[in-house]
Formats: C-alpha cells, sequence, structure tokens
C-alpha cells in the first residue's frame, strides 16, 4: 500500500518555501542574496551538527556563519574561478577542524559554499527564468520520484545509500525534467540542447540526494535537523538543489549556456 502519511506537512511546507523562494528569485539583488547567505549558514549549521554532535558548544553556530561569510565575500568581492577556488580552501580549512570524516566533511561543506554562491551570481547573470528553470528540473524530478516510487516501486536504485529511491521513480525524475526544459524551450525560445541538459541535471540532483542520504547513515540520523515539517531540514529538502546549482555554475563559468540570459 502506498504511503502517503507525510503528504500533508510536506505540501503546506512545500508551498510555504515556495513563497518565499519565489518572491526572493523574483526581486533579485539583494534579497535573493540575503537568501542565499541564509540558505547556506543553515546548511553548513546542519552538515556540522551531523557530522560533530558531540563538538564543543558553538561549533555549529560557527560554521553557519562562516559559509554565510565566505558565500558573500566571494560572490560580492571575487567571483568567478578564483572564487571556487577560495570557497574550495575555505572548506578545506573548516574541514580539518572536524574530529573526524574531515575529507567526507569538505567535499560536501564546499558544494554547500559553491551552490550558495552559484544560485546568487546565475540569478545576477542569467536572470530569473533561468534560475526558475534549475528549480523547476529539480521539483519535476522531486515530485515524479515521489510518486512514481510510491505507486510503481520496483527495484531500488541505490539501497547502500538510499533505500527509498527507486529506478522508476529516478527515470520518471528524468522523463519530467526533460519535459520541464521542453517546456521551457517552447515558452522561451532556449535552444532544444535544454531537453537534455535538464534530464542530465536532473540525474545531478538525484545523486546530490543520494550523497545527503549516504551522510545521514553514516551518522546514524533520520533527518538533518527537524526545521521543516514533513521534510526534516534544509539539507534534506535542498541536498538535489546543491548538486543542480554547483553543476550549472561550473557548466556557466566554462561557456555552456552562452546566450540563455533572460
Amino acid at each position: 500500500m502506498s504511503d502517503f502519511s507525510d503528504l500533508r506537512a510536506r505540501v503546506i511546507s512545500g508551498l510555504a518555501m515556495a513563497v518565499v523562494g519565489l518572491g526572493a528569485l523574483w526581486l533579485g539583488g539583494w534579497a535573493f542574496g540575503v537568501l542565499g547567505l541564509v540558505l547556506a549558514a543553515l546548511m553548513g549549521w546542519e552538515l556540522t551538527r551531523m557530522m560533530a554532535p558531540a563538538g564543543p558548544d558553538g561549533r555549529a553556530e560557527a560554521a553557519g556563519l562562516v559559509a554565510a561569510l565566505l558565500v558573500g565575500v566571494f560572490t560580492w568581492y571575487q567571483p568567478g574561478w578564483i572564487g571556487l577556488a577560495g570557497l574550495a580552501l575555505g572548506a578545506a580549512v573548516m574541514a580539518w577542524r572536524m574530529p573526524r570524516d574531515r575529507g567526507l566533511y569538505g567535499v560536501y561543506y564546499g558544494l554547500i559554499l559553491w551552490a550558495a554562491h552559484g544560485l546568487i551570481l546565475l540569478r545576477d547573470g542569467m536572470g530569473f527564468t533561468f534560475v526558475l528553470w534549475l528549480l523547476l528540473i529539480v521539483i519535476a524530478s522531486d515530485v515524479a520520484g515521489y510518486f512514481a516510487g510510491r505507486i510503481l516501486g520496483g527495484p531500488k536504485f541505490w539501497p547502500r545509500f538510499s533505500p527509498k529511491k527507486t529506478w522508476s521513480g529516478t527515470v520518471a525524475g528524468w522523463v519530467l525534467a526533460a519535459l520541464v526544459g521542453l517546456a521551457f524551450v517552447l515558452w522561451t525560445g532556449m535552444p532544444w540542447a535544454v531537453v537534455p541538459i535538464s534530464a542530465v541535471l536532473a540525474f545531478a540532483g538525484q545523486l546530490g540526494d543520494i550523497a545527503e542520504s549516504a551522510i545521514k547513515r553514516r551518522m546514524g540520523v533520520k533527518d538533518s535537523s527537524n526545521l521543516i515539517p514533513g521534510h526534516g531540514g534544509f539539507l534534506d529538502r535542498f541536498d538535489a538543489i546543491i548538486a543542480v546549482a554547483a553543476l550549472a555554475l561550473l557548466l556557466a563559468l566554462a561557456g555552456a549556456f552562452a546566450g540563455l540570459t533572460a
């Protein structure tokens, strides 16, 4: 029998996040920038709290504050490849202070920084429509995976790290993400390459979801926190966006999205 017991809480929380996120995305500028810094701080706090639960008081809070500061400095004062290198170095320094799993922590903390940095830069440089496309890819993949996985079931995609994710839900996510890309091609005139790119970005988001699930399994926790009813923590909700935004930023810096400003 399909289990939709958490659907109501997920929908209400999702709508609240959508209102705040879309409002800030529409306004752009400092409104979206501040949202990016807040998310970086919250996710940095959650990751540190999850991976160093016995750490000294204030460690997780300090990690969240440092995340916001690093993103702010390199976004507004040194963007581009140098900014990515600076954020990676900052993540390495933070990882060095961890009592265990320093490599794992450093990589994921760095991805959080890159993602927040990337979303702000992409909103400023590529426009509202471009970032909306990225977000809708993630939402489409998540919705398709949620319903297809529970209704169709079937073999697990990677049970060692994500026991609930199925092949049916994974493939459904690719398909719906590609349809989102098709809608943007027809709506905005984006090139047809956006359709397969949408599926690739959706797959990156799914891998981001699995990566966060693997960390939680290693740490023996169910959710990164309990801040969002029905979703757990901000890492639980934005794990896919972290991967999509980081990959999209790398592609943008490499010139893959030239001509797609909106």
